[in-house]
């Protein structure tokens, strides 16, 4: 729950520093989505203890060793069929969002975490070269509509975040994982997952970023298991660019 979270040793890091420009980066020049999420780590890493960093480490090596970077759904491959929901709890189908053209379904685990709020800001702030190349953006998230739309009002966004039950999709793409022992207690206790997702079952996506074209078609993919880690958004445009 929100009150746990902002008295927990984790919300150290949402501090207005770790979104802050560094004072060497040139006015002129945007940070990078990767130099942001690395100085938010840095911070973390500053400031929580030790025991804590290693839990959250070995939950990064545990989630890694699923191996879901290679099993999951990959380039070449038919997206599959699910159904998502909008803010206000209406069913959209998923092959809906390629109807017009390719789209970019980048998944965040919650606005909860500070890593997808950087990196939902970075989508935002590329929305116009993401749309001029083509491409819809939407968001994926396994929050439930009403957080959903919470996440979307605090980072003014300007594209269509959804919502997927139970990870129904992010299971059906192979993305989907249990959270490891080691720091399952701190998401169910601190964070409160179950009242952002709407169930206990302790589950969350890997950062993950598609772009499928209008065939259905998966034609780029950005697959980690490292939730400090997110798809570039230059990166992105290039690969629709490629199309």
């Amino acid at each position: 729950m929100l009150p746990r979270l902002a008295a927990s040793l984790i919300a150290l890091s949402f501090t207005a520093g770790a979104y802050a420009q560094p004072a060497n980066q040139a006015t002129t020049q945007p940070p990078t989505l990767k130099s942001q999420l690395d100085e938010l780590a840095a911070g973390f890493a500053q400031k929580a203890p030790a025991e804590m960093r290693a839990k959250f480490a070995q939950g990064i090596t545990d989630v890694r060793s699923l191996d879901l970077e290679r099993s999951a759904k990959q380039v070449g491959d038919a997206a599959p069929q699910g159904q998502l929901l909008d803010a206000d709890g209406r069913a959209v189908p998923f092959a809906s969002l390629w109807a017009d053209g390719p789209v970019v379904v980048s998944f965040y685990r919650g606005g909860w975490c500070p890593y997808c709020n950087l990196q939902l800001r970075s989508l935002q702030a590329s929305l116009s070269q993401i749309e001029g190349a083509g491409a819809t953006l939407v968001a994926v998230t396994p929050e439930q509509p009403q957080k959903a739309a919470e996440t979307t009002t605090k980072n003014d966004l300007a594209f269509q975040v959804l919502s997927d039950n139970d990870n129904r999709l992010a299971k059906a793409l192979g993305i989907a994982f249990t959270l490891p022992d080691a720091i399952r207690p701190i998401y169910q206790q601190r964070i409160g997952l179950a009242e952002y997702n709407g169930n206990e079952n302790d589950e969350l996506p890997l950062a993950a970023t598609y772009v499928i074209d209008a065939s259905g078609v998966i034609r780029w993919a950005y697959l980690e298991s490292d939730y400090k880690q997110r798809a570039e958004p230059s990166e992105i445009i290039a690969a629709l660019e490629a199309l």
